[in-house]
C-alpha cells in the first residue's frame, strides 16, 4: 500500500467541549458508555487497563499526550500489534463539540491491515452514538 491507513470516526455531541473531554478521561464516567472497568483516569505517561466484562476482553493502554480539552493520544494493542488512537475534541458554539477519532499504525499484509481499519472504523463508529446518547440523557 502506498499510503498508510488510517480509521476515521466522528461526531457532534450536544455537550461543552470542557465535559465531553471529561468523559473519556474518567473512568468513573467512561463505564457507563464503553469500557466496564478500568485502572485509572487517563493522564500522560500512564499505563491503564480498560476491561470489557461483557466480552471477557481487556486492553492496557499507554497514554501518550494529553492536551486539555483538546486531544488524548493512546497507543493500544490492536490483532497484529500496536497501534496508536488520537481523539481530538474541537468546541462547536459554546454548547457542543466535535469529536474526531482516528485509528491508525495498523501492521501485517495489505489485506489485514484493511480488515482492521474497517473493524476499527466500526468499533467506534458504534461507540459515538452511545457516547452522545449518555450526554444526552444527562440533565442540565
Amino acid at each position: 500500500m502506498n499510503q498508510p491507513i488510517e480509521s476515521k470516526a466522528e461526531m457532534l455531541i450536544r455537550k461543552p467541549v470542557a465535559e465531553v473531554f471529561e468523559a473519556f478521561v474518567d473512568p468513573g464516567i467512561t463505564t457507563k458508555f464503553w469500557f466496564t472497568k478500568s485502572s485509572g483516569r487517563l493522564e500522560a505517561g500512564k499505563k491503564v487497563t480498560w476491561e470489557w466484562e461483557m466480552y471477557g476482553a481487556r486492553a492496557d493502554v499507554s497514554v501518550k499526550e494529553i492536551e486539555a480539552n483538546r486531544r488524548i493520544l493512546i497507543e493500544w494493542p490492536g490483532s497484529k500489534g500496536l497501534n496508536t488512537v488520537e481523539w481530538l475534541f474541537t468546541p462547536y458554539g459554546n454548547d457542543a463539540t466535535y469529536v474526531s477519532i482516528r485509528n491508525y499504525g495498523f501492521s501485517g499484509d495489505d489485506d489485514e491491515i484493511v480488515e482492521q481499519a474497517l473493524d476499527s472504523k466500526g468499533g467506534f463508529m458504534g461507540f459515538l452514538p452511545v457516547r452522545k446518547r449518555y450526554s444526552n440523557s444527562i440533565s442540565d
